[in-house]
């Protein structure tokens, strides 16, 4: 199979199946020009899930400082 073959079969599978994003791609770095908007995107949504995960660990610790430390 031919580079222009190869080419035209995954633009049709693509077109086919509706897929737009490779998972792989998604949950590893990538060496590819990103572009400015998608930077921005991904640092919001890194700091959200940072914001969850210290509120999480808030609560914890609240629930560990309301819990009696001796019971009589």
């Amino acid at each position: 199979m031919s580079q222009t073959d190869y080419e035209a079969a995954v633009a049709q599978y693509l077109a086919t199946k509706g897929v737009t994003r490779c998972p792989t791609v998604c949950a590893v770095p990538t060496q590819a020009t990103i572009a400015d908007a998608d930077r921005a995107a991904f640092r919001e949504y890194v700091a959200a899930q940072d914001a969850a995960r210290q509120g999480r660990i808030k609560s914890l610790r609240n629930m560990i400082n309301l819990w009696p430390t001796s019971i009589a």
